[in-house]
């Protein structure tokens, strides 16, 4: 998305912004006076601006109708005395013309009440102007909104570039391309959810209170509920419970669009609470969410922008499957000319990573050693969709383990613009070994780490009743809609962004 070419100008708190609200206050004041309601309860409009655009595109310059319509809308230009009213909808922009020749003498006095930003409604006759411009002669204009502050100057720069975001509601006003964003955003997450119901997924829905934390490796927020007396955490994922609905035959493939919440920190790609579908598909394995991650995505892009190749930034990216699938330890022995492999100590790996400038001295086994590297020396370079695939076992509490290689699982990331977009797993159905590896994880918390996985009894128990082989996939909704929307930041693609209080 491209920076908005009406930029905002600081809160309105200055003595300019209070004398403008005390002549509005008086303009509506005199509104009451005359009898006019300035909130009224309803206003039967027959259409919309675009739709206007659209229907009388025919009409030749200077052609007149005697068609009758309604459009409702907010003022964003007024000139001559209100002669002519720039009117905008949710779809676009619509001319307003007030003259003698239609309005009575008091329905001219009245237009010297209103002011930019007011939501009107108008009742006339459509015309275009010997100019090009496709017009309403109004006949009626009815207040449906007197706003009592005036809206950003349109104009000046913007001195708190924050304030976007803080009052989020201006910047769609001023602003047509932050509503077309989140009009995608939308459109982007209809279009995911069409692709999986067509293909009979069920969509279903599992708990935001958690009581362990699980599905993820992350920080939770902590909550307490008064009656039970008891500590919850918002969820990190729904991994878990969505497995326990496949043990239970709801379907054979389920999936949910739903928030996670993750207590770390903020940047362009991570906000406190973010969407994400999470899809799991039984008698399937990582191969077949492979072939599922890069076909949701790239139809998703086909249905919204028109074509599976997109522009980001400076870099064409093609999202045409199939998409390369390359292992972790393979990736990081071309960037680095080292096979962590070959090393059967936590040790020598460590010598490894160091030596190459990798600093590892936290980590405390091969695996976050292997990640570690991965992370420095080969996610920059992944621009072009890639599914990394083949993680370290001790980094993947919840995947299966490889089919021929232990030290490994059947994982995989997808990575677009060098960013992780998508998480996979053959899923882990043993519930011995699923039992082990939770054991694996406390002894990581008890020495330390804060988001290792905790032990779910409850759904070790579930797995002893048996979950058939069960791949799983999971999307992040917001880094997905930031890539199709060429958004630079996710505070661009969410519409009210977690923000630090203004002091």
């Amino acid at each position: 998305m491209s920076q908005p070419n009406t930029p905002l100008k600081t809160e309105v708190k200055d003595q300019n912004d209070n004398f403008f609200r005390e002549v509005r206050l008086k303009k509506l004041q005199e509104l009451y006076g005359a009898g006019i309601d300035p909130y009224p309860y309803h206003f039967n409009k027959t259409h919309e601006a675009e739709q206007l655009l659209e229907l009388y595109n025919h009409l030749e310059n200077g052609q007149e109708t005697e068609d009758v319509i309604k459009v409702a809308g907010r003022i964003r230009s007024m000139r001559n005395d209100g002669m002519f009213i720039d009117l905008h909808d949710t779809t676009g922009k619509i001319q307003v013309f007030s003259h003698t020749d239609f309005l009575s003498e008091k329905d001219l006095s009245f237009l010297k009440l209103l002011d930019l930003g007011d939501f009107i409604g108008v009742e006339g006759c459509i015309r275009r102007t010997p100019r090009g411009e496709l017009t309403i002669n109004s006949r009626k204009i009815t207040i449906l909104c007197k706003t009592l502050l005036p809206l950003p100057e349109k104009y000046h720069g913007l001195n708190d570039v924050e304030i976007r975001y803080r009052q989020r509601y201006l910047d769609l006003i001023m602003n047509p391309e932050v509503r077309q964003t989140l009009r995608q955003r939308s459109q982007i997450i209809s279009e995911i959810r069409s692709y999986l119901v067509d293909r009979d997924y069920l969509e279903v829905e599992t708990p935001m209170l958690h009581s362990v934390p699980g599905g993820a490796a992350a920080k939770p927020f902590k909550t307490h509920h008064l009656a039970l007396d008891m500590e919850l955490y918002l969820r990190i994922a729904p991994e878990l419970y969505l497995k326990r609905l496949v043990i239970g035959g709801v379907s054979e493939k389920v999936f949910e669009i739903n928030r996670c919440f993750r207590n770390e920190g903020i940047s362009t790609r991570h906000n406190p609470e973010f969407t994400s579908i999470e899809i799991y598909q039984a008698y399937a394995d990582y191969y077949d969410m492979m072939e599922l991650a890069e076909n949701l995505i790239s139809s998703a892009a086909q249905k919204v922008l028109g074509s599976s190749k997109i522009i980001y930034g400076d870099k064409k990216l093609d999202l045409s499957p199939p998409w390369p699938r390359k292992s972790m330890i393979d990736l990081v022995k071309e960037a680095t000319d080292i096979d962590f492999l070959r090393f059967e100590s936590v040790l020598e790996a460590k010598v490894a990573a160091e030596n190459i400038g990798v600093k590892v001295s936290h980590a405390e086994n091969w695996g976050k050693i292997v990640e570690a590297v991965f992370a420095e020396k080969v996610e920059h370079t992944l621009i072009q969709p890639t599914h990394v695939i083949d993680f370290p076992r001790e980094i993947s509490p919840l995947a299966r383990v490889h089919r021929q290689n232990s030290r490994l699982t059947e994982r995989f990331e997808t990575y677009i613009n060098a960013w992780e977009v998508a998480n996979a797993f053959s899923e882990l159905i043993d519930p011995i070994d699923q039992r082990e590896r939770f054991e694996e994880q406390m002894s990581e918390r008890a020495a330390g780490d804060e988001e290792a996985h905790e032990m779910d009894q409850d759904f070790i128990t579930s797995l002893e009743y048996g979950l058939p082989p069960t791949g799983g996939l999971g999307i992040g909704i917001d880094r997905l809609v930031m890539l199709l929307t060429n958004s630079p930041s996710i505070r661009d693609v969410i519409a009210f962004p977690t923000m630090r209080p203004k002091v």
